[in-house]
């Protein structure tokens, strides 16, 4: 095993310049978005005790159906293959007749929660799950509701929830970033896009990492010097450093090239941490066996313990494409993706009890937007058959652990799944919550950019107060 990196030296930047500047994007750099050690532990005062430290989000993306996952429609069943009484409920694409879900629903736990049959590993934990079935979203559109649900806007270049959360609560750990996005595959749609540091410090913004890549020596580049030994690499590290301590003093205040020095000390100091973060054949065989095997559970196992290390802020991604996004079969569809993540959700949820980690870390489980309870009929391609469209009107998600009320039902759509009508909740009340149970008040979280006050909510968002202990 290689001998771990020697100490960095004492920076020679002073820590309030570099607080004061943050940085900038770090271009093409693979370990894009590093906290430097001075401004990871920097955090701002919270506005109420935080119920949650950390959060992982596991992004569902292409657009899990409700009416076939967590909101049952006795009304829709009951009225397969009829027209339904809907006049303005547009989505992308012309959709026909009532489609019933072809999956059973089954209460469990104390609470009764009903969950679909593809879930019956996250079923056990019913009575930990808050879930919201009344979302909803401004349009049909992947990239759109992808940035929105993200950053908190669809259009504008804005920061990501997960840059607000490390430029707030600062960083647990200096030899790791405060911010990853684990994706299988390469990039979802919009790219980088969606954990953007935008106008925020550059160091704040997430690393990519793909994990359909089972060795941890691949999931980042450049992670080891094969070339170099690590005491010869150590010198020529304390030499580049003192050029570029020199360099730095004669351009003060240059952002871009403060953040992309300190990356590069992040990036050395990783070299021992990252590789034993990302490596889950260290965990014992029954976690190994209690997660499952491929990328999902993987990833999720990846989670727990890049939380486990201090990581604020850790998004797990389906895949790069949109694989939950039935726009046919939506029974062998749904079924697949579900196999692929349902023991993973199930392992991650027990598996942080058992570690006294879930009552300070703040899951959540979503898609961009939901699906038609209607059978879409466009040609999408090849043809179209028994499938929905995507549906921005309703849906479901639920959170977990973090101080939020498990065994909870809160809102509702129409008899057929189709509009949120009670307690209706937005993105922006979704961040709210979020913040609030991190310990931020949402409309006092903000950032001076261009002669105003910028915040994640923007002018909008109301705590879901029911949802939380």
């Amino acid at each position: 095993m290689p001998s771990a990196p020697p100490p960095v030296p004492a920076s020679p930047f002073p820590r309030r310049a570099f607080l004061r500047s943050g940085g900038m994007g770090f271009g093409s750099l693979a370990l894009a978005g590093l906290l430097a050690r001075e401004g990871a532990a920097a955090s701002l005062p919270t506005h109420f005790a935080p119920r949650a430290k950390r959060v992982i989000h596991v992004f569902l993306n292409g657009g899990m159906s409700q009416v076939d996952t967590f909101d049952p429609k006795p009304e829709l069943q009951a009225r397969g293959g009829q027209m339904l009484p809907f006049d303005n409920l547009q989505t992308e694409r012309k959709t026909g007749v009532a489609l019933p879900s072809p999956f059973a629903f089954t209460r469990h736990g104390e609470s009764g929660i009903p969950i679909s049959e593809i879930f019956p590993c996250l079923a056990r934990h019913a009575d930990d799950l808050a879930v919201i079935r009344s979302m909803h979203v401004e349009l049909p559109n992947h990239e759109m509701s992808l940035m929105l649900m993200n950053t908190g806007h669809m259009r504008q270049v804005r920061p990501s929830f997960g840059s607000w959360l490390t430029w707030g609560m600062g960083q647990e750990n200096d030899d790791l970033p405060g911010f990853i996005a684990l994706v299988p595959g390469g990039m979802p749609v919009g790219g980088a896009g969606n954990w953007r540091a935008a106008f925020l410090p550059g160091a704040f913004q997430g690393t990519h990492v793909d994990t359909s890549k089972a060795d941890p020596a691949d999931l980042i580049e450049h992670i080891r010097n094969a070339r170099m030994a690590p005491e010869r690499q150590r010198e020529q590290f304390a030499l580049l450093r003192s050029f570029n301590a020199r360099h730095a003093l004669e351009r003060p205040g240059d952002e871009a090239l403060e953040a992309r020095i300190r990356s590069f000390e992040l990036a050395y100091r990783m070299q021992l941490e990252a590789t034993d973060a990302f490596d889950v054949t260290q965990e014992p065989k029954h976690v190994l066996e209690a997660y499952g095997p491929g990328p999902q559970n993987r990833q999720l196992l990846m989670a727990r313990r890049l939380v486990e290390r201090g990581v604020r802020f850790v998004q797990t991604w389906h895949g790069n494409l949109q694989p939950w996004d039935s726009h046919s079969n939506i029974r062998d569809e749904h079924t697949k993706v579900a196999r692929e993540c349902d023991q993973g959700l199930g392992a991650l949820l027990a598996d942080l009890t058992a570690r006294g980690m879930l009552h300070d870390t703040l899951v959540l489980c979503t898609g961009e937007f939901g699906r038609t309870p209607s059978v879409e009929m466009g040609t999408n391609g090849a043809g179209a058959s028994q499938g929905r469209d995507h549906n921005h009107w309703g849906f479901s998600l639920w959170l977990a652990g973090g101080g939020v009320k498990g065994g909870t039902i809160h809102g509702a759509t129409d008899d057929f799944g189709f509009r949120a009508v009670q307690d209706p909740v937005s993105v922006h009340d979704l961040h709210a919550t979020m913040l609030r149970l991190l310990g931020f008040d949402h409309t006092r979280l903000t950032y001076r950019y261009a002669g105003r006050d910028y915040r994640l909510t923007d002018l909008e968002g109301e705590v879901v107060t029911p949802i939380l202990a």
